[in-house]
C-alpha cells in the first residue's frame, strides 16, 4: 500500500476500519430530556475553562436512533451540562454512553463527543416514557416521564435540540502527554421536528466508579421533552486550544 493510499485511510484498522467514511443522517431520533438543578460545586469540579457557569442545570438524555447512515439503530444516553462562553450560552457534553461500537468510536475518534459503552433503553411501559442506562450489569440511571400528555412547540422543541455545544478533543502522544487538546463547539441546523411532547418526569442516578452520573446529583428537575426529529451533525471547530503558548 502507497503512502498516499494510507493517508486516504479515516480510521483503524487500516484494512478494516471501525467506522464508515460517511456523513451520518439521524432518522427518526427520539430524545428523551430531562433538565434538573444540581450543586454549583460538582459543576465546578467538571467543567474545563474557559467555559462559564450560571444556573448550575443539567440535561440528562436518551435518544434512541431509529436509523442512522452507516451505523444502523442504537441508542445512546448521557449529561449536557449548561454552559456560557464568551456570552453565548450552550451545553458542554459531559458523559455520553451507547451501545454501538463503530458509533463510539467514530464520535471519539473523528469527532471531540464523550463517548463510552453502556446499555441504554428507551421505551414505554403503562403510559409512562422510561428511559433506563446500565453500566454491565449494573443500572446508572432511571428516568420516566408522562407519555405525550401535552405538545410541546416546536420551535422550543427545535431550540433545544440545536444549542450550541461544546466538546473537548483530547488525543495524547506516545508519551503520554497530550498532543492535542482543544474545546470545539458545534450547532446542529439541519433538523426537522417530526413531534413534540412535554410532561411530569422523575430521574434517578445511581454511584458507580466508572459511570459517574451520580457525581451531578438531582436537586431539583426544572422540565422535561419528549422529542422525535430527523436530524444531521454539525462538523466541530476549535474555539481553545489549551496547548497554545
Amino acid at each position: 500500500m502507497k503512502q498516499q493510499d494510507v493517508s486516504r485511510r479515516i480510521a483503524t484498522p487500516l484494512v478494516n476500519p471501525a467506522y464508515p467514511p460517511v456523513v451520518p443522517r439521524f432518522t427518526d431520533r427520539e430524545y428523551l430530556n430531562i433538565v434538573y438543578r444540581t450543586d454549583a460545586e460538582a459543576l465546578r469540579a467538571v467543567v474545563p475553562e474557559p467555559l462559564e457557569i450560571d444556573d448550575p442545570l443539567v440535561r440528562f438524555e436518551i435518544m434512541r436512533m431509529g436509523d442512522v447512515t452507516g451505523y444502523g439503530p442504537y441508542t445512546e444516553a448521557g449529561q449536557a451540562i449548561e454552559v456560557r462562553h464568551e456570552g453565548e450560552r450552550g451545553e458542554y457534553l459531559h458523559a455520553m454512553y451507547l451501545d454501538n461500537f463503530p458509533a463510539t468510536a467514530s464520535g471519539r475518534e473523528a469527532g471531540a463527543f464523550p463517548k463510552t459503552v453502556g446499555s441504554p433503553a428507551l421505551y414505554v411501559d403503562h403510559g409512562t416514557l422510561v428511559g433506563v442506562l446500565d453500566y454491565g450489569t449494573q443500572r446508572v440511571a432511571t428516568a420516566t416521564m408522562g407519555y405525550k400528555h401535552h405538545d410541546l412547540d416546536p420551535d422550543e422543541a427545535t431550540a433545544q435540540i440545536t444549542v450550541p455545544t461544546y466538546m473537548l478533543k483530547m488525543v495524547p502522544g506516545f508519551d503520554g502527554a497530550p498532543q492535542v487538546a482543544q474545546l470545539v463547539r458545534t450547532e446542529i441546523t439541519d433538523v426537522v421536528v417530526k413531534g413534540a411532547w412535554t410532561g411530569p418526569a422523575r430521574l434517578q442516578l445511581f454511584a458507580h466508579v466508572l459511570a459517574p452520573m451520580a457525581d451531578l446529583p438531582v436537586r431539583e428537575i426544572v422540565s422535561a421533552s419528549h422529542i422525535l426529529t430527523d436530524l444531521t451533525l454539525a462538523p466541530v471547530k476549535p474555539v481553545h486550544d489549551y496547548l497554545a503558548r
